[in-house]
């Protein structure tokens, strides 16, 4: 459970603000949609792999 404290005379569309941004944070919504399918880890291993693969290629291309 998220707790915002509010201070006196602070506004709600504030309150909000800090409300939403704590709760992106949390990775909350992340974890729900990474549950909604089962990803088997061997893939999910290769995955990483190929996206670590492109960004080294990304890396070595701009130097």
């Amino acid at each position: 459970m998220l707790v915002i404290p509010v201070k006196e005379g602070e506004s709600i569309e504030r309150a909000l603000k800090k409300y939403k941004k704590k709760f992106e944070r949390t990775g909350v919504m992340r974890e729900m949609r990474d549950r909604q399918s089962y990803t088997k880890p061997s893939i999910q291993k290769r995955e990483e792999k190929l996206k670590a693969i492109y960004k080294q290629k990304l890396q070595t291309a701009e130097e």
